[in-house]
């Protein structure tokens, strides 16, 4: 096989696993690791992927890397309503308590589901949030009180940050907080691109009495630039493909509780 035609399939391989191994590439296509390297190192030169240790990834699995929430309000749109569904049995019959909703397309669903469920269920909750969209959402929702938490607002996200939001949430103790992540894995924890983001959700994780981590399949495995929670913080991780067995190992380690939407 020659040269070109080894790129071309590693970049194909890319498109449709997000990463690849050196092992693996040089296993598959029969030549030296040494070989593989050289590839990867010639397609980063040209844009087309970024190296990591033992293999690459895609350019949109930077560590900073963050699209905004109109591009990401079309992505795995099916799963995350089914990872919202499945979080919100953990409210059962006639809840009375506090949730904490925090910023992401998947807490969006969550945010989407949540008045229907505390129909059914005969809830009532006192709901704070700092995200301007799912305030939007929760406005008028009946059986519901809404607090929304200020500071300044991130337009990729359209999230409040900064000192003021932390101090607030510091200040709370909700019953369940619904927490959103865009990466997770089994050495680095809960991670996300912006630091002020960070702070914001590591304070969610020390306020809450329970925290759920929703997110879907894509987040697993993925590190970003900023770990803003250790795994043993989270209570309960519902997405909705099983982790590879490094993660699953690390995740039940820590007690993290998983459920499958």
């Amino acid at each position: 096989m020659y040269a070109m035609e080894r790129k071309e399939l590693i970049e194909r391989l890319l498109l449709d696993e997000g990463r690849v191994s050196v092992i693996e590439l040089a296993r598959r296509f029969k030549v030296t690791t040494e070989t593989v390297r050289r590839d990867l190192d010639q397609l980063e030169r040209i844009g087309a992927l970024r190296r990591v240790h033992g293999g690459a990834v895609t350019r949109d699995r930077d560590s900073t890397a963050e699209p905004t929430l109109a591009e990401r309000s079309h992505l795995s749109r099916d799963a995350k309503a089914a990872i919202a569904r499945r979080a919100l049995e953990l409210i059962g019959d006639r809840f009375r308590g506090s949730l904490y909703l925090d910023a992401g397309t998947t807490t969006d669903a969550v945010a989407a589901q949540l008045a229907d469920r505390l129909a059914i269920t005969a809830g009532q909750a006192e709901i704070v949030t700092h995200a301007m969209t799912l305030a939007h959402t929760l406005a008028g929702a009946p059986d519901a009180a809404l607090t929304v938490i200020g500071g300044r607002v991130r337009t990729v996200t359209a999230a409040a940050v900064g000192a003021d939001t932390v101090r607030a949430i510091e200040r709370l103790r909700p019953d369940i907080a619904f927490l959103g992540t865009n990466g997770i894995s089994a050495s680095f924890g809960l991670s996300t691109p912006d630091p002020d983001e960070a702070a914001v959700k590591s304070a969610i994780v020390r306020a809450a009495r329970r925290v759920v981590v929703v997110a879907d399949s894509e987040k697993l495995g993925r590190e970003l630039l900023v770990s803003f929670s250790s795994l043993d913080a989270i209570d309960v991780l519902v997405t909705d493909a099983a982790p590879d067995a490094e993660l699953a190992e690390a995740l039940s380690d820590a007690g993290v509780e998983v459920w499958l939407a």
